[in-house]
């Protein structure tokens, strides 16, 4: 395959074809290659082929319909982007094409070349996005295939010793039940994973393409506002990818305890005013620091991450204009951190399974989010040898305090 990104066009109207080649001749650098194929079954072969790098397919191919064959080539392990091409455009059409797996639609004598560059760019990257998930999927199911053969290895073990039958018992109802849990875990990621990935690439697509329809000095706002929702999605993205990496780092065991010596108050104020810039509308962080000494020796970066993410949460799950109140005592042996919030509480049935990684609460179900903070902060809260506390009160806020000695 050449440099050029390979296009197949799907549409049964030479005359789509002629226009849609013009439109690709006007992109600027011309990196691009068409090819066009006229009928429904035709298509299906091609694109089984695995040649192109996007496809763009009409809504209606003569009796057939355009989703059918999207449908078909997803299920028979197609993975490059589609892009589908309508003669009008309305929400239904919409809703459908977002089901099947389109990854965006354009309407026929509405686009031009900087449209249909945009939109094949963007859904270029949200196909490798996807394909990054499906590859820490692969690896997961390495995981429980190895704890598969840990299973099988335990057993045999079991038979070769002179436990009794209830101990045996024992033992392999515990390795079954590691068994279902790391099951359970693949499957909330990688739903959690496809449906946050999905929210803000959608807005970035979205938005970027109406970006370009206001040209006008009077559209500044307009254009400003989508802007804003682009970079804010972006942010979203980068969130639920240091998640994942910080987990992963977690789970392989690349996360230490580097003690280093700093000023405590300098530290956290730095941190507050940054965190002010991305909390929501009419908030506040207010900072308190009790006693006389302000020099500690703890890991910074371990430090930061817990911070950010309880200050972060505390903004999330609070309502515009509701204050955050951070506070830090320093005592000769140990540092105490408390994050206090006015928000929604969490309700007692769900306090149990806090820390657990990817639950969320039932009261948070409209709020995005992946499950993992709170379960970071806990594991950092350990490696730094260090105690996690929480009171919290539906509908009136929630407190956490952290203990961590110096010099651990």
């Amino acid at each position: 395959m050449s440099d050029k990104i390979q296009i197949l066009l799907v549409d049964d109207d030479e005359d789509d074809y002629i226009i849609t080649q013009d439109i690709i001749q006007d992109i600027p650098g011309r990196l691009y290659q068409l090819e066009w194929v006229s009928s429904f079954e035709e298509a299906l072969a091609i694109i089984n082929e695995k040649r192109h790098n996007i496809y763009l397919v009409d809504f209606r191919l003569g009796a057939e319909n355009g989703l059918e064959l999207i449908t078909k080539a997803i299920e028979q392990g197609v993975e490059a982007p589609f892009i589908l091409l309508t003669g009008q455009s309305d929400r239904e059409t919409d809703e459908k094409a977002m089901r099947v797996g389109v990854s965006d639609y354009l309407v026929k004598g509405t686009f031009n070349q900087y449209d249909l560059e945009r939109s094949i760019r963007y859904s270029i990257e949200h196909s490798k996005n996807l394909a990054e998930i499906r590859k820490l999927n692969a690896e997961l199911e390495e995981r429980v295939a190895e704890r598969t053969r840990e299973l099988g290895e335990a057993i045999q073990k079991l038979e070769h010793t002179n436990k009794t039958l209830y101990q045996a018992q024992i033992e392999i109802r515990k390795a079954l039940q590691k068994e279902k849990e790391l099951h359970e875990l693949k499957s909330r990621f990688v739903t959690i994973a496809s449906h946050e990935f999905r929210t803000p690439l959608s807005t970035v697509l979205s938005s970027a393409s109406l970006i370009s329809k206001y040209k006008t000095t009077e559209d500044d706002d307009k254009r400003l506002k989508h802007v804003e929702r682009i970079k804010s999605a972006v942010s979203n993205l980068t969130s639920i990818l240091n998640d994942f990496l910080s987990i992963s780092r977690i789970e392989e065991g690349k996360i230490y305890n580097v003690p280093s010596a700093f000023d405590l108050v300098a530290f956290t104020t730095d941190i507050t005013e940054e965190m002010q810039g991305v909390i929501k509308a009419g908030q506040r962080i207010y900072y308190e620091h009790t006693g006389d000494k302000t020099e500690v020796n703890l890991d910074k970066n371990l430090l930061k991450n817990i911070l950010f993410n309880l200050l972060s949460n505390a903004s999330k799950y609070s309502g515009e204009g509701k204050d955050i109140f951070l506070n830090t005592k320093l005592t000769d042996k140990t540092l105490t951190l408390q994050v206090k919030d006015q928000g929604i509480g969490i309700p007692d049935a769900d306090k149990t399974h806090l820390f657990t990684p990817f639950f969320r609460a039932q009261n948070v179900t409209n709020i995005q989010g992946t499950g993992l903070g709170l379960n970071i902060v806990k594991r950092y809260v350990d490696i730094m040898q260090g105690t996690l506390d929480y009171t919290s009160e539906l509908n009136q806020g929630t407190t956490f305090t952290i203990t961590i000695p110096q010099n651990a």
